[in-house]
C-alpha cells in the first residue's frame, strides 16, 4: 500500500500499510472515521466511465519491473534505492486504462475528503474491472486499513501478493496489521520479505530490529 512509498506509513502505500508503515507496504496512516454523508455527491456508479477500455495490465513494462528490482536488491546506497523505489511505484501505477485511472484518481480524491464510502465504490470497481492490476487492490487495502478494517485489508494484500510478490508497499501493510494484531513474529517474518526485496527500506530495518528485540525478551 501506499499512501507512502513506505510500509503502511501506510499501508501501506502495501493484511503493506500497504500495508502500514502498507504497502501492506503500502504509505500514510489515516485518522479512521465514519464516512462522511454527502447526499448531494452522485452516486460513484452513475459517474463510472465505460469499461470498453480497459485492457488486461501487460504494456511490456515486465522487464522494466525486474530491472529496476535487480538494481533495488543491490544498490547498499539509500538515496539511489529510494529513487528506485519511486520508479516502481511509478510502474505499479500504470493501469494501461485511461478509465481505470480516472477512477483511481476520483477515488484518492474521495478518501482525502474522507468519503470513505465513496473512494471504496470506486475502488470496488476498478478490481472489478481490471482484476490483474494489483495497484487496484493495494489502494483497496490502504483504504480498508484507515478505516481499522484489518481483515478486509489483509484479503486484498494477499491479492496484490498474488499478483506481485515483490510488492514491498503490500508487505509493509501486511507486517504493520500483523503486529497491531498481535502476531509479532509473523509480523518479522513479512518485513524480513520486504527486505529480501528492498535491502535498504529503513522502516523495515528499524522494524526488524525493534521485533526481534522484543521477541528475543519474551518467555520462551
Amino acid at each position: 500500500m501506499r499512501a507512502i512509498p513506505t510500509a503502511l506509513t501506510a499501508l501501506v502505500a502495501g493484511l503493506a500499510l500497504s500495508l502500514a508503515a502498507v504497502p501492506v507496504t503500502a504509505q500514510t496512516i489515516i485518522d479512521p472515521e465514519a464516512p462522511l454523508s454527502e447526499p448531494e455527491q452522485p452516486e460513484a456508479e452513475a459517474l463510472l466511465p465505460p469499461i470498453d477500455d480497459v485492457p488486461l495490465v501487460d504494456d511490456g513494462r515486465a522487464g522494466r519491473l525486474d530491472q529496476l528490482f535487480a538494481e533495488l536488491k543491490r544498490t547498499p546506497d539509500a538515496r539511489r534505492a529510494d529513487t528506485l523505489a519511486d520508479a516502481i511505484w511509478a510502474q505499479w501505477h500504470r493501469s494501461g486504462s485511461a478509465s481505470i485511472d480516472l477512477m483511481m484518481q476520483w477515488a484518492n480524491e474521495a478518501a482525502g475528503k474522507r468519503r470513505h464510502a465513496m473512494a471504496l465504490d470506486f475502488l470496488d470497481q476498478v478490481v472489478i474491472r481490471a482484476p490483474d492490476f494489483a495497484e487496484g487492490w493495494n489502494r483497496r487495502a490502504t483504504l480498508h486499513f484507515s478505516m481499522n478494517n484489518y481483515a478486509k485489508s489483509m484479503n486484498d494484500i494477499q491479492k496484490v501478493l498474488a499478483l506481485e510478490p515483490r510488492h514491498f508497499g503490500a508487505l509493509s501493510g501486511m507486517a504493520t496489521i500483523l503486529e497491531r494484531t498481535g502476531n509479532k513474529a509473523a509480523a518479522l517474518d513479512a518485513w524480513q520479505r520486504a527486505l529480501e526485496v528492498y535491502p535498504a527500506m529503513r522502516s523495515a530495518q528499524e522494524a526488524v530490529i525493534r521485533l526481534s528485540d522484543d521477541l528475543a525478551g519474551e518467555p520462551a
